[in-house]
């Protein structure tokens, strides 16, 4: 047995022997889905300690969408919030189990399901916007002021890009 393999260096322990896991490879680091799936998991582990540990991020994005259009249905507002729609209907199922949202029937299409903000939809989605607020501040404090709408263009056009690469085969 070499010293190393005793003592745990050099393996996934690390350089140093002490469980201080290495660097990432240089060939992940250049994988844009890998700061992709890095920002996510910071964002996710931020939003639970800052905004709301039982409120999701798409929760969030379905009141949002729900106050900015009432009375839509819950498949147009699929889209609108990046959902399919079999998950829209699973958010919205739960989100009216709580309470924060009605489901009711068109009068004209018993398929389609209306969906509207309860009073206790309305003092939660205040409450989870004004924390969000201030996380966002946090999130892009030290980025200049004038280079903020440009980043959540740019993280929303990559978005978009990433959605239709997703959607088709590639070459």
């Amino acid at each position: 047995m070499t010293s190393a393999s005793r003592t745990g260096t050099g393996g996934a322990r690390g350089q140093n022997g002490r469980g201080t896991p290495p660097g990432p490879p240089s060939d992940l680091v250049a994988a844009p889905g890998y700061g992709a799936r890095r920002l996510y998991q910071a964002y996710l582990a931020a939003w639970n300690r800052h905004v709301d540990p039982v409120l999701t991020g798409p929760q969030f994005a379905v009141l949002s969408a729900v106050r900015a259009y009432p009375d839509s249905d819950q498949s147009s507002l699929a889209g609108t919030v990046a959902l399919d729609t079999s998950t829209m209907a699973d958010v919205c199922r739960r989100m009216e189990r709580r309470g924060l949202i009605r489901r009711v029937e068109s009068p004209h299409d018993a398929r389609r399901k209306l969906l509207s903000l309860t009073a206790e939809g309305e003092e939660t989605f205040a409450e989870a916007t004004r924390r969000t607020r201030r996380l966002d501040e946090a999130l892009l404090d030290g980025c200049p002021p004038e280079l903020r709408a440009g980043l959540a263009e740019l993280l929303n056009t990559l978005g978009e890009r990433w959605e239709s690469v997703a959607a088709r085969d590639l070459p």
